[in-house]
Parts: C-alpha cells; structure tokens; sequence
C-alpha cells in the first residue's frame, strides 16, 4: 500500500486527492482513499510524492533502441536491416522496454517489424515477458511479402499462444503509395482473433487513403492510426467518424522528417490522441519529453494564429489535456482502456510513483503541472506493473548489468550490418 502521497488517479469514477493511500491487492487497485488500513500488504511511505497511473506508450520501435540518440533515421532502419541473430533483437528489445520502465512507462505499444523467423519473433516476445511491464506486441505484416490472410491468420494465432499473461497481440500494416489495397483480407483475419490493428502512415503515405478505407467500411474502433502528419480535415473527419484512433509521437515526427503533427485539429474533433516515443534514434525515450513536446506545439500553434490576427482561437491545452494523454486516453488508443491508464478499484495496479521534494520540481503549485512541465525520469521512484514492483526507490529490479552488457555486444553487430558508425568521438557540432 502507498500512503499519505497526492494521489491522481485521472479516472472517471475516482476523484483525484491531495493526500491518500492506494491499496493493491491481487494485482489491482483495490481501495484508494485517505486513512486505509494496510492489512497485511508492505506499507510505502509515500508522503513527498505523486502516486499516478503508468504512463502508456502508444508507439515504440524497442528494436532499434541499440542506435539510441545516433541523430539521424538516414539509411536503413536498423530493425528491418541488420538483425543477424535473435539474440540481438532480444538485447534490443530488452534494453528498450527497461528503459521504458525507468521513465515511469508501464505499457508500451511495441511496433514490431523486423524480418526473420519464428526464432526472432520468439526472441522479441522473450525480452517482453523479461521486462515485465504490460506491452501490445504488434507484429507488421508485408501484404506484398509475407503471403496471404491465411499465414497471417496462422502467424497472428500462434503468437497469442505464445505470448506472456502481460502482452496482448495487434496486426500492424505499413501504409504506402498503395494506401490499403490488399489490407483488408488481413484485417478481416486480426479481427476473427478479436485483435486490435495499427496501422502505420509514413512519408510515402496518400492522406486520402484513410478516407478511402473509411468508404470501405474498414475502419473502427478497434483501428488505430500511427502518425498524423500530412492529414487533411476529410480524413480527420473519416477517423473521428469510424470511432477510430490516433497515436502521436511528436518529437520523432518533427525531428525525423514526418512534419508537425496535426494536434489542433484533432482535439477540434474531439480525437483525443495516444503519445508515443517512436524512434529513439531521435526522440526522446519518455513520456515526459512526449507531453512537453505536445503541448508546447499546440500553444504555438495559438499564438501564431494570434500574432495573424486570426479570429476564433482555439483555447490553450492544459496540462490536464495532455496529462490524460500520455495516460488514460493512451491506453484507450492501445485498446486496452478498461485494464489500465487510471486508478481506480477493480482495474490493474500499474503505478507510478514520483518524487516532488527534488529541486527540479520543489516547491509543488499544481502536481499535474510540476508532472508535465517539471518532472523528468529522475523524479521516478516506484513502478508497478499488474502489482508486480519493476523499479523501487529509483533502482530497476531487473538486472541493468546483464541487459547493458548484451546490448553492448548487439549494438556493434547490429551498427555493423547496418553500416553505422556508433560510439564516436563526440563532435564540436553540437
């Protein structure tokens, strides 16, 4: 039981509390209020702190989490390209989802598209159950490459089996020139396993495809759209209208080339995106950095229209927004609303705990602010996951040693392959 922290539980039935206790029990939250009693559970003081939901990745390539901060997604990504061996996408995906857990992040939407056998799917999957925290294993299907909806419906079916108690399996298809043509047999195979579908828009992408798949009647709640950039007001209006989903990374998407996510207009339909970190080779690997990123953009994107002269602003995003975002909305946009993204009895225990006597963020005026505008991964202290404690008092259980050492060993096969060249001495380019 956490005690005596300022409780935000970001739910529907719930209300948020200056100061109470949380009450896991069996892997949930059980009670949350002031005054619990502990029964038999540990007791944590947690008084200095804020107790709150995991934050949800929505879209994260763990893969190429060996070519962390390299600057540059020029060339082959790393995790179509250069995996020789499974125990390279094992040490990548690893080093990838503890990093994850060391943000405060308890689920994470795992875009899985490297080519190899069952062998590295099974590696992959592998470094999931390691990590421990809750993870949507999407595995990306080439239409053109990887056969028909039969294999697809045989390959998806298997990985179910195969996965761990903590990982749900989604269908995942590259949107291309093409848009959706020879999606949909594919679709139809993913939905008779009641699988949720992401479907990942590029530069290459036509903004009239989703319209188009819209008119086909392929979209739905359980579709989730990766990336926004380059979307016009139609298609906008298709997705809204299908009761589809948007996931955003918005530092990867400015910094790698995709263009400015259109933040503005969804929320002015009523589409309240998912955040995801995307590709660390240019983004940051938090969630913090996720919601900074898109706030900041939106009051921008005010502002200008403000210095334009323009009538009939658009409010500014609060950090309640954006907060919400990063968490319940998350796992709605991951499908897996009704098991985590907010506090409340009955759902999964996956909590965050953070610390606000640091002076990074002390003294604390509002705790969702001093979360979005002041808190970075050194204010993580406890991470839950379905109850299971991964990090505890700022320490990963995991064993860190192990996972740095085998991703030292990938990472230079993997740069190797590739044709990169990491761990340089530093520039005075900045």
């Amino acid at each position: 039981m956490f005690s005596g922290g300022c409780v935000l539980t970001l739910g529907e039935r719930t209300p948020n509390f200056k100061q109470a206790d949380v009450l896991v029990d069996d892997g949930k939250v059980a009670e949350i209020g002031p005054g619990l009693r502990a029964r038999d559970a540990e007791r944590v003081d947690a008084a200095d702190t804020v107790v709150m939901p995991g934050f949800v990745d929505t879209h994260r390539h763990a893969s190429r989490s060996l070519l962390r901060n390299l600057g540059s997604t020029a060339g082959p990504p790393a995790s179509v390209a250069a995996f020789t061996q499974p125990e390279d996408l094992y040490a990548a995906t690893l080093i990838g989802l503890l990093g994850a857990v060391e943000a405060g992040i308890t689920t994470v939407a795992d875009w899985s598209d490297v080519r190899g056998g069952a062998d590295f799917t099974e590696a992959a999957l592998q470094a999931h159950r390691d990590a421990g925290l809750r993870t949507l294993f999407v595995r990306a299907v080439d239409v053109a490459r990887d056969g028909g909806p039969t294999a697809t419906r045989e390959v998806l079916g298997g990985l179910v089996e195969a996965a761990g108690p903590f990982t749900t399996i989604a269908l995942g298809c590259e949107l291309g020139p093409t848009g959706t043509e020879g999606m949909a047999d594919h679709w139809v195979a993913a939905r008779g396993l009641n699988l949720p579908i992401q479907v990942h828009s590029g530069a290459q992408t036509r903004p009239q495809a989703i319209s188009e798949a819209a008119g086909r009647g392929l979209l739905g709640a359980d579709v989730t759209l990766v990336h926004g950039p380059g979307l016009d007001e139609t298609t906008i209006d298709a997705l809204a209208g299908a009761g589809a989903s948007v996931s955003l990374a918005p530092a990867s998407e400015m910094a790698g080339g995709l263009g400015s996510p259109p933040i503005q207009q969804l929320v002015d339909r009523h589409l309240r995106p998912g955040l995801g970190v995307d590709d660390e080779r240019v983004a940051p690997g938090d969630m913090f950095a996720q919601m900074r990123a898109t706030i900041s953009f939106q009051h921008a994107t005010v502002f200008d229209r403000k210095l334009a002269g323009k009538a009939g602003l658009p409010r500014l995003m609060s950090t309640r927004d954006v907060i919400r975002f990063a968490t319940v909305d998350g796992a709605r946009v991951a499908g897996l609303g009704r098991v985590t993204g907010s506090l409340e009895p009955g759902k999964q225990a996956d909590i965050v705990v953070l610390r606000t006597d640091r002076p990074n963020v002390y003294p604390i005026n509002d705790p969702i602010g001093a979360v979005v505008w002041g808190m970075d991964t050194s204010n993580v202290d406890w991470v839950l996951a379905g109850g299971r404690v991964l990090m505890r008092e700022g320490r990963l259980e995991a064993d860190a040693d192990r996972a740095r050492t085998i991703a030292a060993i990938a990472g230079q096969r993997v740069a190797a392959a590739a044709g990169l060249v990491v761990g340089a001495a530093p520039r005075g380019d900045g």
